[in-house]
């Protein structure tokens, strides 16, 4: 309007002069502007015919009005409905983008209730040694599974009964297909989609542990869909993508076209953030019949009445919650836990009707009572125990023989009987067995797992424990050509103990065991029958040396190849073939370990260099427990007894938790350094595992979990990050902790969904680009 002549006037289309549009200063205005608004101009009627002629400037002369042209927006007649519900729905959006900017951005600075002080430093131990050779040092070849979601092929689709869907969808409306193991998903909703973040740097060596190369992430249709290994596969290296480094000596030239396809091929390509900041998450309960017992890669979809008898994980990553019991209360404190414990947190028709034929198990009112001098050989555990000791005195239990392996769990009155003795008895219950006693042994405060005795090798690396124990477990161990015997004497250290003992006489099952342990070149060391328990006890002892296998007439089973590792254990199957014992003192398993608990902190020869960074370790988590874990993280230690840590280097944490009245589960996942026969030649025990699937325990298995930059270790590996959430939740009691110390965009990202979870997060502590994170799991169910 400022370009307006000063004595202009603009005159409506049906005057007889009207001046071109150009003359106004506007020259794409169409003529028509004034017809439609002329009423608007004046707030006198409309005038007549003969008074047509109207002036826009009204104001005194050489200044310009615009009053009038304005009025003519103001007087606009009311807007229709449509414009306004989109008007308001622009708004909202507009709202909401704000809004999700500024709370993201200050949930960025402040994880939570912070500590401006901490008695101890967030800095990692030193990183462990990533030397992967098939040597004595523990470092050798793993072969991961392929995919980690699942033994089944992809192709051709699953049937109805074995029908699987995703649990965690992009948005609300997605279609869902079919679910695994009929379990219900929380739906992710995430806003509109944002530009694609930076890939995540690597991490800084001086604060995290190691530097990994990471396995490349499984096609969603391609590979072999998570089926193990083939034979001629489980022998071979991980398979690694790691990016060529150029080759200079090679003075060939190369096509351009091909030197540039060659180029994009080594292009790093982009690392997805490990969880999305814009997702939401809305949980659901697992509809599984197993209901508050589920155990993802052990029960048959849907139906905890029937088990896999090999280890079975679904396909998609499991993201629903496990149920509780209704009646579930927390454990008592130690030791009144192993004597007594809650039946309602345990409890199922099967394991009723089996306390009603078994008197070492009392159903009295609410408790699950386990009387001192009952168990099931007669006589008690103690008396038991006492007498292999008679039968073996060199087995001194607690200092010569430390690590044990009870297979086939029952009371685990075994390994209370050894705890007096101090000496640590993993419990391995058995996939087949229906009664969940091991379940009951967690519950007690006693250490088990669950695994399966059939074609595939148990989650232990080689000469991990000391003695292995076979009380009245019902094992055809000389079928097969004694098959699962190969199997123990792989995990069995050279020089070890086999105790098996049984109520019944079968002279066939005697005379095939003989034979069998034979052909192992076993020597029998002892052999019993006791009046008081009524049992028969043999004890066998496995060879030291090569010396006896060269003295053999018979080579069957035949010495395994070189290439065939037994170090191997994860989705690895069983072998006919007998690996020979370590020689030379630079090899592991040739030595005998020191004394309890003398070993602990004794660091045999084989280690070489790696006795430096396993000192290292142990001074350094000895000083974050005692400084900072045990009074600075608001933790409650009178009810913590089963303990985890998720990604366990050299035992660190559990050697600084040895004297305390707990035990820990050393987890050393697969993608890892193979570090874990380090942490049982130190006295520990633990477990190979892959977080992208659950780990094989039952629910509320546990009271603390410490997980110590596991998350910024998984990246890309697994195909849902937040399913190791889930899993956290589902093996951790209610009331349990959870200790994460990672970098803080992993912790921020946590802290939602943990919010999202309902867990109360009770302190966190800050420093440079790292984070410590201390949770307690509420009794919160969607």
């Amino acid at each position: 309007l400022q370009q307006f002549p000063a004595s202009s006037s603009v005159l409506c289309p049906n005057c007889q002069a009207l001046p071109p549009s150009a003359s106004l200063g506007f020259p794409d205005l169409p003529l028509h502007f004034c017809r439609v608004h002329a009423n608007h101009f004046h707030r006198q009627p409309r005038p007549t015919n003969r008074h047509r002629r109207m002036t826009v400037a009204r104001g005194p002369p050489g200044r310009h009005s615009s009053s009038a042209l304005l009025g003519c927006w103001r007087r606009r007649p009311p807007l229709g409905f449509g414009a306004k519900v989109a008007i308001a729905i622009a708004l909202g959006l507009s709202f909401a983008v704000i809004w999700t900017m500024l709370s993201w951005t200050s949930s960025s600075q402040q994880i939570s209730t912070e500590r401006s002080s901490f008695a101890a430093d967030v800095a990692a131990p030193p990183p462990p040694a990533l030397d992967r050779t098939s040597g004595g040092g523990g470092h050798a070849h793993r072969k991961p599974r392929p995919a980690p979601h699942g033994h089944k092929k992809r192709h051709p689709p699953p049937s109805k009964s074995h029908s699987h869907r995703t649990n965690a969808t992009a948005s609300p409306d997605a279609a869902a297909e079919k679910a695994d193991h009929a379990e219900q998903a929380p739906v992710t909703e995430q806003e509109p989609k944002q530009k694609e973040p930076e890939p995540e740097p690597e991490p800084d060596m001086d604060m995290e542990p190691e530097k990994e190369a990471e396995l490349p992430m499984p096609e969603e249709n391609g590979g072999n869909g998570g089926k193990a290994p083939s034979e001629e596969e489980e022998e071979k290296a991980p398979q690694l993508e790691l990016e060529e480094e150029p080759n200079e000596g090679d003075g060939e030239e190369e096509d351009p076209e091909a030197a540039k396809t060659k180029a994009a091929s080594k292009k790093k390509r982009k690392i997805p953030p490990l969880f999305s900041p814009s997702a939401h998450y809305h949980w659901k309960e697992c509809s599984a019949k197993s209901g508050h017992h589920y155990v993802p890669c052990v029960d048959f979809e849907g139906d905890g009445s029937q088990r896999h008898h090999e280890r079975s994980c679904p396909r998609s990553p499991v993201t629903c919650l496990v149920s509780l019991p209704k009646e579930h209360k927390p454990p008592a404190p130690w030791p009144e836990r192993k004597d007594k414990i809650w039946y309602e947190n345990v409890g199922h028709p099967r394991l009723s009707n089996y306390v009603k034929g078994h008197n070492w198990l009392n159903h009295t009112g609410v408790y699950l009572m386990f009387p001192p001098n009952e168990w099931e050989f007669k006589g008690g555990a103690r008396h038991y125990v006492d007498s292999i000791d008679e039968m073996a005195p060199d087995i001194d239990w607690g200092k010569n023989i430390r690590v044990i392996l009870d297979i086939g769990c029952k009371s685990a009155g075994f390994g209370v009987a050894l705890l007096e003795k101090d000496a640590i008895t993993l419990s391995l219950g058995l996939t087949n067995d229906q009664t969940d006693l091991a379940q009951v042994a967690l519950e007690r405060g006693i250490p088990a797992a669950i695994g399966s005795l059939g074609s595939h090798r148990l989650p232990f690396p080689s000469g991990a424990f000391d003695a292995i124990h076979c009380g009245e477990c019902n094992i055809a161990w000389h079928s097969n050509g004694g098959k699962l015997l190969l199997e123990i004497n792989r995990i069995l250290r050279p020089g070890g103990y086999f105790i098996i003992s049984s109520k019944s006489t079968d002279l066939e099952s005697e005379q095939g065991i003989s034979a069998s342990m034979i052909a192992l070149c076993w020597n029998s060391i002892a052999y019993n029958s006791d009046d008081v328990s009524e049992v028969g006890i043999k004890i066998f002892q496995r060879p030291a040396s090569n010396e006896e296998y060269d003295t053999r007439a018979k080579k069957d089973p035949p010495f395994c190849k070189e290439n065939q590792n037994k170090a191997t254990a994860w989705y690895t199957r069983i072998k006919h073939c007998l690996h020979k014992a370590p020689v030379g003192i630079e090899e592991r398993g040739s030595d005998w370990p020191d004394e309890w608990p003398k070993r602990l902190e004794t660091y045999p020869e084989w280690l070489g260099d790696l006795e430096t960074r396993v000192a290292a370790d142990h001074k350094h988590w000895n000083a974050v427990v005692e400084k900072s874990y045990l009074d600075g993280l608001g933790l409650d230690w009178s009810n913590i007894r089963n303990v985890m840590d998720m990604k366990a280097v050299y035992g660190g944490f559990a050697a600084a938790l040895a004297s305390k009245k707990v035990w820990v589960m050393n987890v050393v996942p697969v993608h890892a350094a193979d570090t874990l026969p380090i942490i049982y030649e130190r006295g520990l025990i633990g477990v190979y595992h892959d977080w992208c699937e659950p780990f094989s325990t039952y629910p509320r298995s546990y009271d603390l979990l410490h997980a110590d930059h596991l998350f910024s270790r998984l990246k890309i590996r697994c195909k849902q990050p937040v399913a190791i959430v889930v899993e956290m939740d589902r093996i951790l009691r209610p009331g349990g902790w959870a200790i994460i110390r990672d970098k803080l965009e992993i912790l921020d990202s946590l802290e939602s969904i943990l919010k999202s979870l309902h867990w109360e997060i009770v302190m966190t502590f800050r420093k440079d680009k790292e984070g410590i994170m201390s949770i307690k799991k509420t009794t919160w169910r969607p």
